[in-house]
């Protein structure tokens, strides 16, 4: 499981759902300091209705 709060853009492209979008991901991350939960992936520019299934590959810890 790769965390969302802590995890490298690069460690996050290498989820199928989030590939090419590690970078926003990280940057959202640090706007908003961090993520409360999974579902959070749908506000990430770029990410809105794509990122489903990613939840088993993810985690917030």
């Amino acid at each position: 499981m790769i965390d969302l709060n802590t995890a490298s853009a690069a460690d996050l492209d290498g989820v199928p759902q989030l590939h090419g979008h590690g970078f926003e991901v990280v940057k959202y991350r640090e706007e908003r300091g961090g993520f409360e939960a999974v579902r959070q992936l749908e506000e990430v520019p770029g990410l809105a209705g794509k990122w489903d299934g990613a939840q088993t590959m993810v985690t917030i810890e």
